[in-house]
């Protein structure tokens, strides 16, 4: 897998919760190999006429460049903000180890394999 195929995403919360929220749901849903979320972070912005000073939450979302347009659905539909950052970033490099867990992490378990672990669970 070449790196030009990953993408880093970055979403803000306004809490911890919610951004630990978004980023179990992102990584058990195989739409993100994993969810750094750093914080708090200031952030300054313009919201309509005024410009706002909120402490936030930042989320890096690494995931695949194919898996983007689902990441920013999911992320809307789980996010508390009228408009959602979602911004994507394509690395210019990277390792081959992690580029291969990457891709390895967002790949979606076939449906049987998922009914069977169901099965053995219950």
């Amino acid at each position: 897998m070449r790196a030009s195929e990953a993408r880093i995403v970055l979403v803000t919360a306004g809490d911890e919760q919610q951004a630990q929220s978004i980023a179990r749901r992102l990584v058990d849903d195989h739409l993100a190999a994993c969810v750094n979320i750093v914080g708090p972070i200031r952030s300054v912005y313009r919201w309509g006429d005024a410009v706002e000073d909120e402490p936030e939450f930042l989320l890096l979302i690494k995931t695949r460049a194919s898996l983007l347009s689902r990441v920013e659905r999911r992320v809307i539909e789980l996010h508390s903000y009228e408009i959602p950052e979602v911004l994507a970033i394509a690395p210019s490099g990277g390792s081959a180890a992690y580029m291969r867990w990457l891709f390895e992490s967002t790949a979606q378990k076939p449906k049987r394999a998922q009914a069977r672990a169901t099965r053995r669970r219950g």
